[in-house]
């Protein structure tokens, strides 16, 4: 690795699959590679918001192998050059994948983002990091915790502790995904964050954590990288050594056991596009509420999310639905019940 220990390095995890977001998102292609939100798909926008070379290094790409062609030319496209594309022979969760990237950059400060999220305000964000840069220097796992505006199920939550200093506090704990009614009561009672899956951590003060928290996976991930194949840029891990290693989250490994963890808090128009339900509460409507792309023609119709890719869709008189078209499949939900769609994904 060629990577400035002075700069920051992002690490970009490309592993998730986007069942979610099915029939635009498949194993080949999921939701990180498509145009979902803008012109530039959410791996390209990811690696655009760290593009400052007088602050952060070249991005280590850790992601499944079989998308190797496509981040290759998704980085080239936007003009990044990575420092390495860590190419995982199988999924291990979010921890081990870190683990590569801290393994790779052993000196260095790494900004851990998924690259199929969006973030509205990436001004916001970079003051957050260089908020949160002077901790992850002192051996702190900083985390980032994202401003609920609504009782969110779908996502765990950071407790705020005692204040560290101007916008930075340690964690108390972290919950699992709640019910609406206790998501309802922490919204009122204050002092709550999203987890939005974003960390800035010294590479050495993670692997030490591991060292402590999680040992046989650590170990497993030095084989993988001890006995990794390299092709210029792209690291191919040994697929066996990796393979023993414990699938768990960063969360779950070490965040949550860890002693020295601080949160960022902040507001920065985050999403994790879980679902066709976000995406439409994410694009620009029109006085009806249908937020259409593709050939689509509409009549009397409102509340609608309605994308093809292909074949014309016409309709008048709709309501509230959800209508994707990709290719042979058509998906038809109500609003309200997109997470269905993961239940016809191939």
């Amino acid at each position: 690795m060629r990577t400035d220990q002075s700069l920051i390095v992002p690490v970009i995890l490309s592993g998730g699959s986007g069942t979610r977001l099915w029939p635009m998102s498949t194993p080949d292609r999921p939701k990180q590679f498509l145009p979902l939100t803008a012109a530039q798909t959410m791996f390209q926008l990811t690696a655009a918001r760290t593009a400052d070379r007088a602050r952060f290094a070249p991005p280590i790409v850790v992601a499944n192998a079989r998308h190797a062609a496509l981040i290759d030319q998704q980085l080239a496209d936007i003009g990044v050059v990575p420092d390495a594309v860590i190419l995982e022979p199988l999924a291990r969760n979010s921890a081990p994948a870190i683990a590569l990237a801290a393994l790779a950059a052993p000196e260095s400060v790494l900004l851990v983002m998924p690259s199929d999220h969006v973030i509205a305000d990436d001004q916001a964000f970079l003051a957050a990091v260089a908020c949160g840069l002077p901790f992850a220097q002192q051996d702190w796992l900083v985390t980032f915790g994202i401003t609920p505006d609504s009782p969110e199920t779908g996502y765990g939550y950071i407790k705020s502790g005692a204040a560290l200093t101007d916008g930075v506090v340690a964690v108390d704990r972290f919950i699992e995904k709640p019910d609406r009614e206790r998501a309802a009561a922490m919204l009122a009672e204050g002092g709550y964050c999203w987890n939005g899956g974003i960390f800035l951590l010294a590479a050495r003060s993670f692997l030490g954590a591991l060292a402590v928290h999680a040992p046989d996976m650590l170990a497993a991930c030095q084989r993988a990288i001890d006995a990794a194949r390299r092709d210029g840029t792209h690291v191919h891990p040994d697929a066996e050594a990796f393979g023993s290693s414990p699938s768990q989250s960063i969360d779950y490994a070490v965040m949550e056991k860890a002693d020295r963890v601080a949160m960022v808090p902040v507001s920065m128009g985050w999403s994790d596009v879980g679902s066709w339900d976000a995406l439409h509460g994410l694009a620009d409507a029109d006085a009806s509420g249908n937020a259409v792309r593709g050939d689509v023609r509409l009549e009397g119709s409102a509340g609608c999310l309605i994308e093809t890719d292909g074949i014309r869709i016409s309709g008048a008189g709709l309501q509230d639905l959800i209508v994707i078209a990709s290719g042979n499949e058509v998906l038809i939900l109500p609003r309200g019940q997109s997470q269905e769609a993961k239940r016809f994904a191939k």
